[in-house]
């Protein structure tokens, strides 16, 4: 069978080929509502496909882009990948997922496999393991943006929510409701990740704003495997925290495990509050108080800033730290 060109739907659309270009680019201000509907049923009819590999050759872009998370298994990163393929989709781009594990061997690989592929721009949740390459893609002005994680030295323009903010949410909450004894329990902060720090010094910082100790015992930070021995050192000391913020959704459903095999009461015996929404919070029993990050709003900021670097329209403002405010989802575990 013959390939169908570009010259073959304009010829028999009775068009130039450069309108033709003009419709696949979306381009259709270009032209009439009537000149647009005959290119479309023509495409339709000779079944024509454009060469993505000539356009890119041509335009000099691939219409890809790289997005690697730090970890597929959090809710969070689950939202923000739906939301960038949505809003990159109406921008005719196509997105490769990656998923680094939390591993910066990991992460380099797929880096360089993305940048050898030629897509236009990454949005990367950073492991904070690979400074020396992060800094090479700014030296070749790649373009890329930061999500959810952010690295000071790095000039690298980074999309995450307020993390203290997020915190402080938690911890008012659960004072207001007449708690004193509240623990935060997230994963590993052994590279520093930012959004499991910032948590950690909200938390503190929210305690002293009501006048309350800040006690190591109930700070744990353990590894995901490690969760439940951190817990079982929580309940076992003296005085048991009667309250405890899940730093993450998936420490939440570890948390909610540990009491569900301990036979203990939410909210009578321990109040619990997740950072992170996940789709069960609202029915199960009780329904769990949670604080939300706005996963669509960041999503489409980072695409924006992506895109600008792309387009060359990238400016010294635009490398900076945005950072989104949490919401809280009022229920009935605290």
């Amino acid at each position: 069978m013959k390939n169908i060109t570009i010259a073959d739907v304009a010829s028999q659309a009775k068009v130039s080929k450069s309108t033709v270009s003009q419709y696949l680019n979306k381009r259709y201000e270009y032209m009439s509502e009537s000149t647009r509907q005959k290119i479309e049923q023509t495409i339709k009819e000779l079944n024509y496909h454009p060469n993505i590999v000539a356009r890119s050759l041509k335009q000099k872009s691939t219409y890809t882009v790289g997005v690697i998370v730090a970890n597929i298994l959090h809710t969070f990163s689950t939202q923000i990948i739906r939301a960038i393929e949505n809003y990159f989709h109406q921008h005719g781009f196509h997105i490769i997922v990656c998923n680094a594990d939390d591993e910066p061997e990991k992460e380099r690989n797929y880096i360089e496999m993305l940048m050898a592929k030629q897509v236009d721009g990454i949005i990367i949740f950073p492991t904070g393991g690979n400074i020396d390459l992060y800094k090479s893609m700014i030296k070749k002005e790649f373009p890329i943006v930061f999500m959810d994680r952010t690295i000071d030295e790095l000039e690298i323009p980074t999309v995450m929510l307020d993390n203290i903010q997020a915190s402080t949410l938690a911890v008012d909450r659960l004072v207001e409701s007449g708690y004193s004894r509240i623990a935060i329990v997230t994963t590993s902060i052994i590279r520093n990740i930012s959004p499991r720090v910032e948590r950690i010094q909200g938390y503190k910082l929210a305690l002293e704003q009501h006048q309350l100790p800040v006690q190591s015992i109930y700070i744990k930070t353990p590894e995901v495997d490690q969760i439940e021995e951190a817990l079982d050192e929580l309940f076992k000391q003296g005085k048991p925290p009667q309250a405890i913020i899940a730093g993450n959704d998936r420490v939440l459903i570890d948390v909610l495990k540990y009491i569900k095999q301990h036979n203990l009461k939410i909210p009578s015996e321990i109040a619990v509050i997740g950072i992170d929404e996940v789709s069960f919070a609202s029915f199960f029993t009780p329904p769990i108080t949670t604080i939300s990050q706005p996963a669509i709003d960041m999503a489409n900021l980072a695409v924006d800033l992506l895109l600008k670097q792309i387009k060359g329209a990238d400016s010294a403002d635009e490398k900076k730290v945005y950072r989104l405010q949490a919401s809280l989802n009022e229920r009935e575990s605290c």
